[in-house]
């Protein structure tokens, strides 16, 4: 059943979700809006995973008997561990309209647009930590660590959501959107590593530093404000970056109240407030 939605607004968009009736939608704890009063909410630790059809877990085991609610509880519990280390919100809220069609409302975060993502069964697609808003049942969300040396060196890509199974997913990020395929410029672009949003799987995503060490890529480094690592995205596929950084907007909040860390050089040696 397709998921009939609707994203309007301008500098912070929100979806406005149109529920058949008996259909569920999910979303990440903080990011719902509204509701009709025939959609039933619903919190849970699990979210769907593992190819599960659509159930969440914490539902009803399958197998029945202890074995089947030990594996359940187990299951459940490594979600939520993984979420927890990737600094992602522990629950889901679940929506189902119920007599009739049904509407639910959504939005990111930050001030910026909003983008729904249609999974064939084909292809997972691969998202920031935070990106994620919504998701029809039959989307199983999951978290991929992108491995040690990429993840410390390029901060935000250390861990990626990843969307899989047929459906209609919710992302939202800072700033404009850019939809772009790195097999238009040569099969690969380089981008600061808040900027990407979302990326089709089959593009290769890693990190590399930012010049060699030599005057100029200390000078990169130092004064650029681009720090040591830009993000690079290889292959064919679509790729979606956003035009506002998230580490940027936090230092024009910090300059509008007077506590500018960042210093004369930035970059590098930029400091957090406090």
């Amino acid at each position: 059943m397709t998921l009939r939605q609707e994203i309007v607004g301008n500098a912070m968009q929100m979806a406005v979700v149109s529920l058949q009736p008996g259909q569920t939608v999910y979303c990440e704890a903080g990011k719902f809006l509204f509701k009709t009063t025939n959609v039933t909410m619903e919190t849970r630790l699990g979210g769907p995973s593992g190819g599960s059809g659509g159930q969440p877990q914490g539902g009803v085991p399958s197998g029945g008997g202890m074995g089947g609610m030990l594996r359940q509880a187990m299951g459940t519990a490594m979600q939520v561990g993984q979420r927890a280390l990737a600094g992602e919100s522990l629950a889901f809220q679940y929506f189902t309209a119920q007599g009739g069609e049904g509407t639910v409302g959504f939005a990111g975060v930050l001030p910026g647009e909003m983008r729904a993502l249609e999974l064939d069964g084909t292809r997972a697609w691969f998202a920031e930590k935070d990106a994620f808003v919504a998701a029809e049942a039959s989307v199983d969300f999951g978290i991929a660590f992108q491995g040690g040396r990429t993840g410390m060196k390029g901060g935000e890509g250390f861990v990626l959501e990843k969307f899989t199974g047929r459906g209609t997913v919710i992302i939202a990020g800072a700033g404009n959107f850019i939809d772009l395929d790195p097999a238009d410029f040569g099969g690969r672009v380089e981008v600061d590593t808040g900027c990407v949003v979302a990326f089709e799987e089959g593009i290769r995503y890693g990190v590399q530093r930012v010049g060699g060490l030599n005057r100029q890529g200390v000078m990169n480094a130092v004064f650029g404000g681009e720090g040591l690592s830009l993000a690079t995205l290889e292959g064919s596929g679509r790729v979606i970056l956003q035009s506002l950084t998230i580490e940027s907007l936090a230092n024009a909040l910090r300059k509008a109240q007077g506590g500018d860390k960042q210093g004369p050089t930035g970059g590098l040696f930029s400091t957090s407030a406090g």
